[in-house]
């Protein structure tokens, strides 16, 4: 009983996170338990379209300037996670299955005089995720890829670059088996 009022408060709090934003619009969201969202005061634009549906643990940070676009009937299964700085698009009609993570950035980095990661500065390019696309169990999309319409991305698969409209892809693992007598 008390574990279902915490639940509600808290699903509650985070619903008011994107409905208080001057620029998120959203219509009819259905957000489950655990869901996350941050958000820049000085994003340029979250768009949901009609019917979105977040299930379970879903983490959405938009970073300042950045756009984020979500169209009809789209529907994110659980732990799936978006990190926008830059711009990323999903088109109606498209599926996430559980585990799916896009990134539409890279840390930036030095090979010289030294090598060094930056913790703050980032490198930065669009992902576009077309209409009526399925995205399995486990995908990662990287930044600057394109996955056109009507597309199956297997479970397991590191998407880093544009996939054409109409294609599945696979991830070919080999599974090597010794058995013992």
């Amino acid at each position: 009983m008390l574990y279902t009022i915490f639940e509600k408060i808290r699903r509650r709090s985070q619903a008011s996170v994107l409905k208080n934003h001057p620029r998120v619009s959203l219509k009819d969201l259905r957000s489950g338990t655990d869901n996350h969202f941050i958000l820049d005061p000085g994003l340029e634009q979250v768009s949901l379209g009609h019917r979105a549906s977040f299930r379970n643990y879903i983490h959405i940070l938009v970073g300042k300037k950045a756009r984020l676009d979500i169209g009809d009937d789209f529907f994110m299964n659980n732990f799936c996670s978006i990190n926008c700085l830059e711009s990323i698009s999903i088109g109606n009609h498209t599926l996430f299955g559980e585990n799916v993570k896009l990134y539409d950035h890279n840390h930036a980095y030095e090979t010289t005089p030294e090598f060094r990661i930056s913790y703050s500065d980032f490198s930065t390019a669009p992902i576009r995720i077309g209409n009526n696309c399925w995205l399995g169990s486990n995908v990662i999309v990287l930044k600057g890829v394109t996955i056109g319409d009507n597309c199956i991305i297997g479970a397991g698969c590191t998407v880093y670059r544009d996939i054409p409209a109409n294609t599945t892809v696979v991830n070919r693992q080999e599974l090597i088996l010794n058995t013992r007598a």
